[in-house]
């Protein structure tokens, strides 16, 4: 099955509307931030993984320092809301966890890649970040990122936002 996906995002472009539903099986609106908060929006391939959970405990870690900057942070993989619950409650983790199972979202800001596992083809998610400022305008589109000091990477670029 090929995969069908946007092609990858820039800077300036408007950010991909969705709405996901968190770890309290809550639904996040994109659109619901517009004028309120700047977003950084954070795609990570699996819960409770070495890379994924120091990427979302260096964001937590920085939480103040984006609530400073009017800035939430918004993490999205293909775990179910279960999995975010327990992932969020075993770490202590602040940021938000969104459950994109169908890679709805992931195919819509182009972090999907095929890889292969064992002589198969397996979709996986791209460590990807993206800022989107409070009128939804995307400002930075990273993809490839490496998890650790990446919080403090996108802490940088928001506070040149400023």
């Amino acid at each position: 099955m090929p995969l069908q996906q946007s092609a990858p995002l820039e800077a300036g472009m408007e950010a991909p509307h969705f709405e996901l539903p968190d770890a309290d099986m809550e639904t996040f609106k994109l659109v619901s931030q517009h004028g309120k908060h700047n977003v950084v929006l954070y795609f990570y391939p699996k819960d409770d993984t070495p890379g994924c959970t120091m990427e979302a405990n260096e964001f937590s870690d920085h939480e103040r320092e984006f609530d400073n900057l009017d800035t939430i942070v918004v993490g999205v993989s293909r775990d179910d809301c279960i999995s975010h619950a327990s992932f969020r409650d075993k770490y202590g983790l602040s940021v938000l966890l969104l459950a994109d199972t169908e890679a709805r979202v992931c195919k819509k800001y182009g972090v999907m890649y095929e890889k292969e596992v064992d002589g198969h083809k397996k979709h996986a998610v791209q460590r990807s970040t993206f800022i989107i400022d409070k009128q939804g305008k995307l400002r930075h589109a990273l993809y490839a990122v490496h998890a650790h000091g990446h919080a403090q990477e996108v802490l940088n670029l928001l506070k040149e936002m400023k």
